[in-house]
């Protein structure tokens, strides 16, 4: 395993600035980009990539949920997966789907379509967290699906994904997973947590460029479901019959045609990065950091809007001030990118004006004090 020296040695960003907004996306470590380089400059000299096409890093990404390969498929962002379950499940008539109030737009969007004919629940959050005992008050026999962000994008509020599977699977429905706060940065078993759909794309924790992202599909569901969108890369034979359908038994069936190939190019390399590491300790070290930034947080007598709980907490660190774009700016300016929220909470007005800081496993507590010095002699009111 690398130290974590040789690891910021793959990121140039860290000569220069410290970099602190995984959460929104991530600076591409020199792998990544040589990656992309190589095809680029190959499909310029040549025509052709030497990039394995067959695989598009479906193989490593499965390694790293705890999936087959045959469960994964290709898609271009987290928000186009959602939208594939969407429209391939199945809506009786008085059909409910549960999901909170902390959800990030783009996981709820796909449901609201009302010829899917199906009622939206939201369980209301308590303090930035998510009471599963409400979850489970608010799913019954008429629940298709309950539709979750593991990590919740504003507070950090990480959701326990095997009860939430045992409360759905209790009453014959569906856990569907927004993944794309989680892998890169929390494990996650799908098989342990026995997770039946999840999605994710790879450019925020999983340190790739934007358009490629993955689906994951429990192997028993594949050949149950017939996805909306069809394409050559949804059947068997591609090119050849075009009298007859004969779907992929595999995932694959979800694809519809070409990928980004730089995107997955990149994506690949990313993985390998994460795999040769060891999600264990990116894990724990992304979690040693952001419990050092809350200690530092409290200490400064800032409100978090962060769950402090251990079994909750995940990359995601969530602070209150009055001027939150100001403090981003003025951060920025000295070199610390973080972000802010002020608007699009409609639903909790509480839980508005917040500076989010998300570190990574390649960050180091040197810059999470010169975050904290930065914040401490702001001339900003915070």
């Amino acid at each position: 395993m690398q130290s974590i020296e040789e690891i910021r040695e793959l990121f140039p960003i860290t000569k220069n600035k410290v970099f602190l907004n995984h959460a929104a996306r991530s600076p591409l470590p020199k792998p990544v980009v040589d990656a992309v380089q190589k095809c680029l400059f190959e499909l310029s000299d040549s025509g052709e990539a030497s990039f394995d096409s067959s695989d598009y890093g479906k193989a490593l990404f499965a390694k790293l949920i705890g999936a087959k390969p045959n469960e994964i498929a290709l898609t271009e962002s987290t928000s186009v997966g959602l939208n594939i379950v969407a429209n391939m499940l199945k809506y009786p008539h008085g059909s409910k789907i549960v999901t909170t109030d902390l959800e990030y737009p783009s996981v709820v969007y796909p449901w609201l379509r009302k010829h899917l004919g199906a009622k939206l629940h939201y369980v209301k959050s308590v303090e930035g967290k998510i009471p599963l005992g409400d979850v489970e008050k608010s799913v019954d026999d008429k629940t298709v699906a309950i539709v979750v962000g593991h990590v919740k994008y504003f507070t950090g509020f990480r959701e326990d994904l095997k009860a939430l599977s045992e409360i759905a699977h209790e009453h014959g429905a569906f856990l569907i997973v927004d993944a794309v706060q989680s892998v890169g940065a929390i494990r996650l078993d799908v098989k342990k947590d026995d997770v039946d759909f999840l999605v994710t794309a790879c450019y925020k924790w999983l340190l790739s460029p934007q358009g490629a992202a993955y689906l994951y599909v429990k192997e028993q569901l594949i050949e149950k479901c017939e996805p909306l969108f069809l394409g050559w890369a949804s059947v068997k034979r591609g090119f050849g019959d075009i009298g007859s359908l004969k779907f992929h038994e595999t995932a694959s069936r979800f694809e519809i045609g070409a990928r980004s190939l730089l995107s997955f190019a990149g994506a690949t390399e990313a993985l390998k990065i994460f795999l040769n590491f060891g999600m264990e300790s990116v894990e724990r070290r992304i979690l040693a950091l952001t419990d050092y930034l809350v200690e530092n947080i409290k200490a400064l007598g800032l409100k978090l809007q962060t769950p402090e709980d251990n079994h909750c907490r995940s990359g995601i660190v969530n602070f209150k001030t009055d001027n939150p774009e100001k403090v981003v700016e003025m951060l920025r300016q000295r070199g610390i990118i973080v972000s802010s929220r002020t608007h699009g909470i409609t639903i909790l007005p509480t839980f508005s004006h917040g500076v989010i800081v998300s570190p990574h496993f390649y960050n180091t507590e040197e810059e999470i004090d010169r975050l904290i010095q930065e914040v401490k002699n702001s001339s900003v009111r915070v």
